[in-house]
């Protein structure tokens, strides 16, 4: 049975405005409908909040904070939101439709997709990100049933700011007030005291990577709460654990944007957002391995050795220890009685020991910021701290303390200025150039010493054509000096003109619709004399007139000629019936004749005298002209058997009678009616003979 048919909100208006037609999806907390927009006259999508919700009060107050935010949100990648209302209690949300799919739906039937188009799909949905964090606005429920695939390629990201508006409705000891429904994607922090920034976002995302990656979830449980467990104390394991073969660069992009930490994760989507870049460059150019992007991607670790009087057996440890020392820290370790800083100075990284033994203690890997890399080439120093208690030596002067501590601090001074070189100092910033002409971007760039580079134009609702909608890197990025920008200019709203399209058969009206991105709307018929049935008569809005791409046309289609039914006139008045018959729309033509059944001026017989006509066809009509007559002949002195047959032959019928003075002669003497007079054909004739 189809649920719709029962939904009492089908065919109900929201606020006067939003008629509500066929149920689209149903979740947890709401259900989306298409519905016609009786004001614009458009098509939208409305999401109305589950019964109940709307009288909360807290809740209708967050739920229309939440919906002004999302709808000040104005970017390609974002499903737009035109208005929020509240019907005697029905709480909504009316948004632009997005005919097609989820990437849930994606997911299901495609998964694992490669590197290129994971990433390719990830890249619309971090750029969405990126303008909300930029915003100050976090989403907080980043999963696959939120992106929205259009049929025409583009990528929406949808209900911004929903889950913090129905957090306090879902309370769990386990989610921190966050949904349950959305577990699979909750950062730890969330999970543990319910904090979201722009890193949880991050982390999401992160998760729905490695969806599309593998096809599965990271973290899965008989429970929610078995989940959420995961999500604190486990990390997401690396994608090519399941998909073998994938870059090992991959797998750290998805460390990085999941680590459990969110200080070691992109400080926001924009971040996040050049990560993909790199790695997406990496892949369009066939590149397998690169030890520096991997080490670049993936959370940083540093090295610290800790001894035993029995031995450096390997063990790990959670405090954070700095990888280069700063010159005071070097003067510390240097005059510290428990410390021995052994000369054990290299370059380039070091792989991490699998096990067994080192000089002076197990060399011990513990997670850093991801500010505080090693960079290749920099100099690191091992620092050497004894378990146990140290045998007594005694106490010497020598030459050797002042020149290690010398060497020391050159060598940390050396790994600073390194550090900052490969780290940041030899990178610089993009500028901002949103909104600006293409020659001040260029400009701008080519000031800050960055290459200027032109990609395809896009269509922008908010930004004047001409101008900078969006670049790549994002304004802010880190970039090498020389390295391209990638500018995208705006080809100013995306409009498309209404075609004329009078004259032809809906199925091409549908087509030339299609090709020019807009659709079929209404379609009503009405008779029309002069064009064929099934042929487009007009169209609202009518030809010549910009629309937005997917808008709806309306048409009106010929019927074809209306026919007429025609009455039955025979009998009545003649000029009566030529009225009524002209006012049909038909043609009258009339004859006359004699009748003696039908009076004057009444019709006689009509042709056709029943079925259909069309407008301009013709009806016959016979008219009677009363009975024929004939005049009565003088017959007087005739022979009775001659005027007999001469009044036979005018068709009078004859009769014979004697008259007062008859002598048997057999002749007319007189008759009735009398001689002279006009009677109609057909009367009786009484003849007096004599």
């Amino acid at each position: 049975m189809d649920r719709t048919l029962t939904d009492p909100l089908i065919g109900r208006v929201l606020d006067g405005r939003y008629q509500v037609g066929r149920r689209i999806a149903r979740g947890g907390m709401a259900t989306v409908y298409e519905c016609l927009d009786l004001r614009l006259d458009r098509t939208c999508a409305v999401k109305v909040m589950h019964s109940g919700l709307g009288e909360d009060h807290d809740f209708a107050a967050r739920f229309v904070h939440e919906a002004r935010s999302a709808a000040r949100l104005s970017h390609p990648n974002v499903v737009n939101v035109f208005d929020q209302g509240d019907d005697d209690g029905t709480l909504f949300l009316a948004m632009e439709l997005v005919p097609g799919h989820t990437l849930r739906d994606l997911i299901r039937a495609e998964a694992p997709l490669s590197p290129a188009r994971a990433l390719a799909l990830l890249e619309p949905i971090l750029s969405a990100l990126s303008a909300a964090h930029s915003a100050g606005l976090i989403h907080r429920d980043v999963k696959p049933e939120n992106v929205l695939l259009a049929d025409d390629g583009r990528v929406k990201v949808a209900d911004f700011g929903l889950a913090r508006a129905t957090s306090a409705e879902t309370q769990h000891p386990a989610t921190g007030g966050v949904l349950i429904g959305t577990v699979s994607y909750l950062s730890p922090e969330l999970v543990v005291d319910g904090r979201a920034d722009a890193r949880s976002d991050v982390y999401a995302t992160g998760v729905v990577l490695y969806e599309l990656l593998t096809g599965r979830k990271p973290h899965e449980g008989d429970s929610p709460i078995q989940v959420a467990y995961k999500h604190v104390h486990q990390d997401v394991p690396p994608p090519s654990a399941l998909v073998p073969g994938l870059p090992a660069y991959v797998d750290a992009l998805v460390a990085r944007a999941t680590a459990r930490d969110r200080e070691l994760r992109p400080a926001d989507a924009r971040v996040l957002l050049h990560q993909v870049h790199r790695v997406r460059h990496a892949l369009d150019h066939g590149v397998r391995e690169d030890e520096e992007l991997t080490a670049d991607l993936s959370p940083t670790r540093s090295w610290r050795a800790v001894g035993t009087e029995t031995g450096p057996d390997i063990d790990y440890v959670t405090e954070d220890v700095p990888t280069i020392l700063s010159p005071a820290e070097a003067v510390a370790v240097a005059g510290g009685e428990d410390t021995d800083v052994l000369g054990l100075l290299g370059t380039g990284r070091r792989e991490q020991p699998r096990g067994g033994r080192d000089v002076g203690g197990a060399i011990v890997p513990t997670q850093t910021t991801a500010t505080d890399p090693v960079p290749s080439g920099a100099t690191a120093v091992r620092v050497v701290r004894p378990t146990g208690p140290l045998p007594p030596r005694p106490r010497r002067r020598s030459r050797r303390g002042p020149l290690l501590l010398a060497l020391v601090l050159l060598l940390a001074t050396a790994a600073g200025v390194g550090g900052w070189w490969f780290g940041s100092g030899r990178y610089t910033s993009v500028p901002g150039v949103i909104n600006l002409s293409a020659t001040q971007a260029r400009a701008s760039l080519e000031s800050a010493g960055l290459a200027y580079d032109q990609g395809d134009p896009t269509y922008s609702e908010t930004v004047e054509a001409g101008s900078v909608v969006s670049a790549d890197p994002a304004p802010g990025a880190r970039i090498l000096p020389d390295d391209p920008v990638v500018v995208t200019l705006s080809l100013g709203p995306e409009r498309y003109e209404v075609p004329a399209l009078g004259g032809s058969t809906v199925d091409a009206a549908r087509r030339t619709l299609r090709r020019g991105n807009l659709s079929v709307g209404d379609v009503t018929r009405r008779f029309d004399e002069n064009v064929a049935a099934g042929t487009v008569l007009a169209t609202t809005p009518e030809a010549g007139r910009s629309l937005r791409p997917g808008s709806a046309v309306d048409l009106v289609l010929s019927k074809g000629r209306k026919p007429i039914e025609v009455p039955d006139l025979t009998g009545k008045d003649a000029e009566r019936a030529t009225a009524r018959l002209g006012r049909l729309g038909l043609t009258v033509e009339t004859t006359t004749e004699y009748s003696s059944t039908v009076g004057e001026g009444d019709v006689v017989a009509q042709s056709p005298s029943e079925g259909e006509l069309f407008r301009g066809d013709t009806v016959s009509l016979t008219v009677s002209r009363g009975p024929e007559l004939v005049e009565v002949p003088n017959l007087r002195a005739n022979g009775v058997a001659s005027a007999t047959e001469t009044l036979e032959d005018l068709g009078l019928v004859v009769e014979t009678e004697e008259s007062s003075a008859y002598l048997g002669l057999g002749f007319v003497s007189s008759a009735d009616p009398e001689f002279g007079t006009l009677v109609p054909i057909g009367s009786t004739i009484t003849l007096f003979l004599v």
